[in-house]
């Protein structure tokens, strides 16, 4: 017994030092001078520069550096910092971010920082134009959808059901008869109508596991993909369609505002709504968006186009103002026109209009709150777009920035989402 113990003490001992390997003990930093990073267009931003071993100063430490308006800095260095610090400067003259990204090297290895110093965000506004057809085209398209029959499956999945939550692989027909959408559906085990909320991927091909844990709150929740595959197979298929037939997906028929890729996208999260309205408990009152980056954009369409939402959250949000960067100015994922500036793809400017987030949001009345949440280090959506969408919207919004993080999420910011949704709701 006793070296029964003893090997599961070596073995308990062994998982605990192998889950403790935690950050980098080489720290790079970027501080500005305003702890919100946000400046008064003229103004001069202060940054401090450090890189740091074990929380001291290294001394001799090479480092690049790059700075100026996100996606378009204009200055660009290397330099060995005598005593690990370096002072910066920068300003703007026109509304928008000034970023200042850093690596050093040491000891072989890169490691990064980056601080995206906001000026006058409040007065950014977008490129885009609306098309004078965009609301008749959409409203025609989820007409056309709505005359195939939804023609929903559903199936239990009791590995996942807890005792309070019955989870579901559900699935029903899009944009034509046999293109099915697939989701999670996810609803409480007690009698009741419920509030609902829809959750929107970000991009990329993958397996949902649903939202048990806001449905054992006291909501419907339903995650869906948005590929027309079941979302319960093993992780290496969707590996596999994501380097092959669904490689740069979001590049498909960029030039063909009928074919292009997101429409049908669009229109299974208008379906889902459909689905929810028809098929679960829901009480006819909350009905709710949310998803981060490409979710981000889709909650967006979702509000605009569909009135039933009445609260929507998109989380640094993608695929906004395409066309900012016909003007120089930081433009959002996947920046379609960045590398060429647009030259000889008119039809794709003119079709990108109508896939634009800030369209969308032009869309969304004072009926429908919103809460945005987005970094100002992102360097996959720039904080320009997301600040300019944010603006655009004319409804009840909140805005609630975590300036430190990039293309992810900080544990506190999730948790303000979660208890901002569950509100919505009525559950908190």
């Amino acid at each position: 017994m006793r070296k029964l113990l003893t090997f599961l003490f070596v073995v308990m001992t062994s998982v605990q030092m192998s889950a403790q390997i935690r950050g980098n003990n080489i720290v790079v930093t970027v501080e500005p001078d305003h702890k919100d990073w946000n400046y008064k267009t003229g103004e001069k931003a202060s940054f401090v520069v450090e890189v740091r071993k074990s929380g001291t100063l290294i001394d001799g430490v090479s480092i690049d550096y790059a700075a100026g308006p996100e996606m378009y800095q204009d200055v660009k260095k290397s330099m060995v910092l005598k005593d690990g610090t370096l002072k910066l400067t920068g300003t703007m003259k026109q509304p928008g971010f000034y970023r200042v990204d850093v690596t050093a090297h040491v000891e072989g290895k890169d490691y990064k920082a980056a601080c995206g110093a906001a000026f006058s965000p409040e007065r950014l506004q977008p490129s885009t134009v609306m098309p004078k057809d965009f609301s008749e085209f959409w409203q025609n398209a989820i007409n056309e959808a709505r005359k195939v029959d939804l023609n929903p499956t559903k199936r239990l999945l009791p590995e996942r059901c807890t005792k309070d939550v019955n989870v579901y692989e559900v699935s029903f027909q899009n944009m034509q008869q046999d293109y099915r959408t697939y989701g999670i559906l996810c609803v409480p085990v007690k009698e009741g109508r419920y509030p609902a909320l829809l959750r929107v991927p970000g991009a990329g091909v993958r397996p949902y596991g649903g939202d048990v844990w806001t449905a054992s709150q006291g909501a419907i929740t339903l995650e869906i993909g948005i590929h027309g595959i079941p979302v319960t197979m093993d992780q290496k298929i969707y590996d596999d369609i994501f380097h092959g037939a669904l490689n740069w997906y979001w590049e498909f028929y960029t030039d063909d505002r009928d074919k292009n890729y997101y429409k049908r996208v669009i229109l299974g999260c208008i379906r889902a709504l459909d689905y929810i309205a028809e098929y679960t408990p829901w009480n006819n009152k909350e009905m709710g968006v949310t998803g981060s980056s490409q979710g981000g954009f889709l909650s967006l369409a979702t509000a605009g186009l569909d009135k039933r939402v009445t609260y929507y959250a998109p989380v640094h949000a993608a695929l906004c103002d395409h066309t900012n960067s016909l003007r120089g100015i930081a433009c959002g994922w996947p920046h379609y026109f960045y590398y060429n500036k647009g030259k000889g793809q008119e039809k794709q400017i003119e079709v990108s209009r109508y896939y634009d987030g800030i369209n969308f949001a032009r869309l969304i009345t004072d009926k429908q709150k919103g809460w945005f949440s987005f970094g100002y280090n992102d360097d996959v959506v720039p904080p320009t777009t997301a600040w300019e969408t944010y603006n655009t919207v004319t409804g009840p919004k909140e805005i609630s920035p975590y300036q430190a993080t990039w293309h992810f999420w900080y544990q506190e910011q999730w948790d303000e989402w979660e208890n901002w949704l569950l509100k919505q709701m009525n559950l908190r």
